[in-house]
């Protein structure tokens, strides 16, 4: 019989398993499958936890040979309180047809990687082909797998970096070859990718110039918003998902408040992707990716880390289960 066995990757492992080239082809493959309905992906269900600043999220999803949940937080209070990451994650990935659990894989840099690799496959399909300046308004450790993915479909990127805090920005900067710049500066890059936890939009309408694209991927709960609602008014939008960036997307705010409805949305990203609905259409349009992270995408990514685990002998195999015969 085959074995019962559980593998076992720790972040480490991840790491030395994941690559992102293959990473957003993963990506935009879930997106096609999304796109075409080929896939069962239930609301993101939240555990909010105002008294800890903070919330967890599960996340379960199926296609393809997969199924898989993802149990992740934000607790954007963490580093200053505890010393460890805002966000952190486990995956479980499973055996659809037999419910074997066939890994248990760290999330948090899944999670980072996958955000990273959305982002990139929407400006492929959004941005102008010319691109080459690309803002970051949050100089975390989103900023760099945002980069890191937007490498693999543009080449030769300048970045400026932006920040709260001008020693993030400043080491972001640094690392890339870049330049520090104030909010205004960052939007008026080509790119402009923003990834903070506001409530309150920080990007204003005058900063964007015709032709951009944003990536939108900061607001992932409902109320958050990062952008002037009157950017999305002027511009194409795309979403990463109907249900879940209504309720807790970038538009979830506007969309709320009566401001901007449904119909201005033109498309979910899986749509453009099997060419159900156009991406970019003029090099003068002002189009945002609104992205608030998909289980599918982590499912995605998940199989290709197992796989690559499995032909390459990486992690630890445990019995989880036992032997059935």
């Amino acid at each position: 019989m085959e074995s019962t066995k559980t593998l076992v990757l720790t972040q480490s492992d991840v790491r030395t398993l994941v690559e992102m080239n293959s990473a957003v082809v993963a990506i935009e493959a879930a997106f096609e499958a999304h796109g075409r309905n080929e896939t069962q992906m239930p609301p993101k269900v939240y555990l909010d936890l105002p008294e800890f600043d903070g919330d967890f999220r599960a996340m379960p999803s199926y296609f393809g040979n997969s199924a898989g949940v993802k149990w992740v937080n934000s607790h954007p209070s963490n580093p200053k309180r505890y010393d460890l990451p805002s966000v952190l994650g486990m995956y479980i990935l499973s055996d659809p047809a037999s419910a074997l659990p066939l890994a248990v894989m760290d999330a948090t840099l899944l999670t980072a990687i996958r955000t990273g690799a959305a982002a990139a496959v929407a400006t492929k399909y959004l941005a102008r082909p010319d691109s080459r300046t690309v803002g970051f308004i949050g100089s975390g450790v989103q900023a760099r797998t945002l980069l890191s993915a937007l490498e693999a479909v543009f080449d030769d990127l300048v970045v400026v970096a932006a920040d709260a805090s001008n020693e993030a920005a400043e080491h972001f900067a640094i690392e890339t070859g870049g330049t520090v710049g104030d909010l205004a500066t960052a939007a008026a890059c080509d790119i402009v990718c923003t990834a903070t936890p506001v409530r309150e939009p920080i990007v204003r309408r005058e900063w964007v110039k015709p032709g951009c694209h944003i990536n939108a991927m900061g607001a992932d709960a409902h109320g958050k918003q990062e952008l002037d609602t009157q950017i999305l008014l002027d511009s194409r939008v795309v979403i990463d998902d109907w249900v879940q960036a209504c309720g807790s997307g970038e538009v979830n705010v506007p969309l709320d408040t009566g401001i901007m409805s449904r119909d201005h949305i033109h498309a979910a990203l899986g749509e453009v992707v099997v060419g159900l609905k156009t991406g970019r259409e003029a090099s003068d349009e002002i189009t945002v990716f609104d992205s608030t992270g998909l289980a599918v995408q982590d499912l995605a990514l998940a199989r290709v880390i197992y796989e690559r685990a499995k032909r390459t002998g990486v992690g630890l195999e445990v019995d989880f289960v036992g032997s059935t015969a």
